[in-house]
Order: structure tokens, then C-alpha cells, then sequence
């Protein structure tokens, strides 16, 4: 089956028009200006692109696919996400992790998750390792899971500041980083590590100190949940000056916002306002993971669970009530995540890379319809494909 959307803007992310855009085999077979389409060719599916707009698909970043949670005991473990949560959301392509739990939740059932996506359509990957120091691997090594598992494309959620953390010492931090560096420059993958940053008043002090003791590059390095408080926001803000790079968290109690606590939207335009480099931000949604409350004796207080919802509606956000531009909003859950994870064929509406794609309403900017692999997943904002086990 052909398909082609007509008459779309499109937004690769960058405004390139109003085009057509033509999916053959799961790719993105080019983008053309009002194109012919003979009426007696029946194998082609023509869509009305009038008063839509087209995306790339939307990369997730940080999900917790086979659940995550527990902090409040094993009644408080969160379930497995499903297909359809994620496509329903615009979410084509998803890197799943492990949190706080890494005695239940282990990397084998974790790459079993990611296979199982894979299969049912969309683009997953994942990271090794959880939360803990020393990370616990597959093959024995960090080097080893990043070369040797195809799947693996780094290594988290490590954690640092945070009560839940193994409290790793920063010889243990900067040596699991050159790990993950050169096990991915053997493998021509990203051999990013994740960083989980807590509350705690050491905030990102390793992150700068690799940055200016080691020759290990920024880009090796994506800390996330920089929006948990505003000192840490702050501080979040001088490691991009210095050349870093940060990923906001879009799940929230938007009716209880912690103290501090900064809604991404709100972020990325505080970010920019400073003048900062698009590119050197993204969003993830912590998705299935728990939001865990705590007082300022660490004491747990209650619980939430974060939803993969939350990633467009924050972009949203962004664009309805900052005034940041669609073109810098959606960078931050497309190209710019596509790069920093070397996802070649992702994250940008181009001939010859994935036919990943999400139609919205102009006006409204709610969710249309969903490719991903050039498959229409979503239809009328509706799910019409679904996982294996889904009601």
C-alpha cells in the first residue's frame, strides 16, 4: 500500500510548506509540491492534509515500559505500558529504562519488552542498567550491552542526588560514562547515559566536573527531571552554557505542582529566553514510572504515576500558552532526541528516513492520525491498531 498526504503543512520540524508527502514501504519515499495522482490507481491511499499539519513521529526518551515504582511496596509497582498508549500520544519511536527497582525488574524482561513493541510497529530501544552503581549488565560489561545488544543504546537511569540513589562516588559516575562512550563509538550507537537527578543539594556537581576535569563530551551525558525544582533548573541552565545538555520531565500533578516545580512548557521558554541552543534540549515523559511525594524527611507521603500523555500535551503548552514556536517546540521530542541518540532515521520528515508521522488538526492541535513505520496506527485520534493483549 501507497500512501499519500496531500495538501499538508509540514513541519519537518522545520516549516518547510505546504507539500505532499508520499510512504512506500515504511519509509518516506519523497515530498513533493501538489502532486498528480492517477484516479485509476487503486493501491494508493490519498489523505485530505487540508487544514492539518504533519510532524515527525515523537520520540520518547525515558519510559519505564515494563512499569516502574514500588517505592511505596509491591502493591505500588506500576504495570507494563501497552502499544496503544504510546501511539495514541503520537509516541512512534520509545527508549525504555529501569528505576528505583532493579532486583525485579531486569534488563532481559526489559529487551523482551522492547522486542515486543518492535513487533507490534513501533521503534523501541532501551537502556541497561537502573538505577544503581555498579550497573548491573547483560553481557557482564557496559561495553558489552551497548555492542552486542542490538537494542541497547546507552546505559540508565543512573541516579545521583537523590535518596534512592546507591550514592555512587564520582570515580564510579565518570568511569560507567567512559564505558558507555567507547562501547558506543565501537558499536556507531549514542552510548548516552541517562542521569536520574534527585532533589538533593548536590544537584549535577559530577556532570560539571566531567565536563571540566575529563575529555568525555557533553554529549555523552543527558540529565534528566532538571525541571524537579528551580535551583536545579537553574543549575540545569549553567551546565547548557557550558555546553551540556538537559531533558525536562512532562509528567506532573498539574493540579499540585511540588514547590518550585517548573511545568516543562514553562521551562523550554525560560530556556530560550535566555538564548540558549534549541538543540541542546528534550523532553521525556518518565512514563509508567511513579511520582513518588516525599517530606523533607524523605519520608514517602504519597503517590502518582506518570503517563506518556504528558509529552505532547506540554508541547502543546508550549506553543498555546508561551508562544514558543512549533518549530522549536516539537524539535524537543523529534530531531533533537533523534541526534543526541543517533537515530538516523528518525526524528525529521526526509526522503529515505522512517515514515514516522503524526497528522494533527490545525487549529486545535489535537492528535489526528499516527504512522509509524509508514502503518496508519491512529485514526480520528483513535487507536485502530493494538497490541497483542489489549481489550
Amino acid at each position: 500500500m501507497i500512501s499519500i498526504i496531500k495538501g499538508a503543512k509540514v513541519y519537518s520540524p522545520k516549516y518547510i510548506g505546504i507539500k505532499d508527502i508520499v510512504l512506500v514501504g515504511g519509509k518516506i519515499e519523497g515530498i513533493y509540491e501538489n502532486l498528480d495522482i492517477p484516479n485509476d490507481f487503486l493501491e494508493i491511499e490519498v489523505i485530505n492534509g487540508q487544514n492539518k499539519i504533519v510532524f515527525p513521529g515523537f520520540i520518547d526518551c525515558h519510559v519505564h515500559i515494563t512499569g516502574g515504582g514500588g517505592e511505596g511496596g509491591y502493591k505500588t509497582r506500576t504495570p507494563e505500558i501497552q502499544l496503544s498508549n504510546l501511539t495514541r500520544y503520537g509516541i512512534t519511536s520509545v527508549v525504555g529504562c529501569i528505576g528505583t527497582d532493579g532486583e525485579c525488574r531486569d534488563i532481559k524482561a526489559l529487551i523482551a519488552k522492547v522486542k515486543s513493541l518492535n513487533e507490534e510497529g513501533i521503534s523501541a530501544y532501551c537502556y541497561t542498567g537502573s538505577y544503581d552503581v555498579p550497573v548491573k549488565t547483560l553481557t557482564s560489561s557496559i561495553k558489552g550491552d551497548i555492542m552486542l545488544i542490538q537494542e541497547i543504546i546507552g546505559v540508565g537511569e543512573i541516579a545521583i542526588s537523590d535518596n534512592r540513589s546507591s550514592q555512587p562516588t564520582y570515580e564510579d559516575f565518570v568511569e560507567l560514562v567512559a564505558q558507555a562512550r567507547v562501547g558506543g563509538m565501537l558499536s556507531n550507537k549514542a552510548g548516552i547515559v541517562n542521569v536520574h537527578v534527585g532533589d538533593g543539594r548536590r544537584r549535577i556537581e559530577y556532570l560539571f566536573k566531567v565536563l571540566e576535569t575529563t575529555e568525555i563530551p557533553s554529549t555523552q551525558l543527558l540529565p534528566t527531571h532538571i525541571n524537579r525544582n528551580t535551583k536545579l533548573f537553574e543549575e540545569g541552565l549553567e551546565y547548557v552554557k557550558k555546553g551540556g545538555f538537559i531533558d525536562l520531565t512532562t509528567s506532573c500533578d498539574i493540579d499540585f505542582l511540588e514547590e518550585g516545580e517548573i511545568r516543562a512548557g514553562e521551562g523550554l521558554k525560560r530556556f530560550l529566553d535566555l538564548g540558549l541552543p534549541i538543540e541542546h534540549i528534550t523532553f521525556s515523559s518518565d512514563g509508567n514510572g511513579s511520582m513518588p511525594k516525599f517530606n523533607r524527611k524523605k519520608e514517602l507521603i504519597g503517590l502518582g504515576i506518570c503517563s506518556v500523555e504528558s509529552l505532547y500535551r506540554e508541547i502543546k503548552e508550549s506553543i498555546k500558552v508561551y508562544n514558543v514556536s512549533l518549530e522549536d517546540s516539537i524539535k524537543v521530542i523529534t530531531s533533537n532526541v533523534a541526534d543526541l541518540l543517533k537515530l538516523n532515521n528518525k526524528g525529521r520528515i526526509e526522503k529515505g528516513k522512517d515514515a514516522d508521522l503524526v497528522i494533527v488538526d490545525e487549529k486545535s492541535l489535537d492528535i489526528d492520525m499516527v504512522f509509524a513505520k509508514g502503518k496508519k496506527m491512529v485514526q480520528e485520534g483513535e487507536a485502530i491498531i493494538k497490541g497483542t493483549f489489549e481489550i
